[in-house]
């Protein structure tokens, strides 16, 4: 009995069939070509080589995605791909693909992967925040993504910066139209866009984080900021959620000195005399979004 998930990310898409162990049964990626006919196309590609691969037909699949779709309209919104936006994506894939198509906030997928078997399995309430080139987040309740009634729930990435200090009014303008997102900070694009503004110098963040760990002034004061900056905004999604488990993913999160500076930093600023919220990095890495789409359906929906 396998599922099928779907990780349609900005720069690769990938298909999965997951065993309800966890184990990966079959696995194939692509990269994501840009327009939004060719990535319809690569989508069924891909779950025709899993299908392939496995000797089953899937009944159903789950696709993670950048942003959501509107409860209103029906079609894709809010993705930093900006392609995809105001396009039937759901409705094309199940045409394409000839059979029931869930599609969710690759945040959620997050969520839903580490709460079930990865870094958070076994808590009842995880927030998953995506730290990439963009930043998004994710809400998993009881096993189940929580959707919200506009589905929009855990877009913490296009939510302000809390507690602004002076230098960092009005914030950065952030490609949604918006000043000050979250995005434009913790982002991996944000953070070298940081160091770029202090310094007048462009580094990648990995260059950025080894010359902090050489003693270098201004990298070490660039990730001081950014420390303290994520520490205020997942303190007002434990103010809002109080999750038990928080959970990392994208390329940022691969920063070590993170799980150890950032308790210490959230508990300043929750509003609570104790803090016990776990924060870890994703046991998954780049795996938890297909498995987070394979999840979406129950066994029984999602089985060839």
């Amino acid at each position: 009995m396998l599922r099928i998930g779907v990780d349609f990310g900005g720069t690769k898409i990938e298909a999965a069939a997951i065993f309800p162990s966890g184990e990966v049964a079959a696995r194939h990626r692509t990269a994501n070509p840009g327009d939004y006919a060719a990535a319809v196309e690569a989508v069924v590609a891909l779950v025709s080589e899993v299908e392939a691969e496995t000797g089953a037909r899937f009944a159903a699949i789950g696709v993670g995605a950048p942003g959501s779709i509107s409860p209103k309209t029906g079609l894709m919104r809010n993705a930093n791909s900006a392609w995809l936006n105001g396009m039937p994506f759901r409705e094309d894939l199940q045409a394409a693909l000839g059979r029931p198509v869930r599609v969710t906030n690759d945040a959620n997928c997050l969520a839903l992967s580490e709460a079930m078997d990865g870094a958070a399995a076994g808590e009842t309430v995880v927030f998953a925040a995506i730290l990439g080139t963009g930043c998004g987040g994710g809400v998993a309740v009881r096993g189940e993504a929580l959707h919200g009634a506009n589905g929009i729930a855990g877009e913490w990435g296009h939510t302000p910066l809390p507690w602004p200090r002076p230098e960092e009014y009005p914030g950065p303008r952030c490609w949604c139209g918006r000043d000050a997102c979250m995005e434009t900070f913790v982002s991996g694009k944000g953070f070298e866009a940081d160091y770029a503004r202090a310094t007048g110098r462009s580094l990648s963040a990995e260059a950025v984080m080894a010359s902090a760990r050489a003693g270098e002034p201004d990298a070490t004061a660039a990730f001081d900021r950014y420390v303290d900056r994520l520490g205020r905004g997942l303190a007002v999604i434990c103010d809002m959620i109080d999750p038990d488990a928080i959970v990392l993913g994208g390329g940022m999160s691969n920063i070590p000195e993170l799980y150890a500076r950032l308790p210490d930093t959230v508990a300043r600023h929750a509003f609570s005399d104790a803090f016990a919220t776990r924060i870890l990095q994703a046991k998954h890495g780049d795996s938890s979004g297909v498995r987070g789409a394979a999840w979406l359906w129950p066994l029984e929906g999602g089985a060839p």
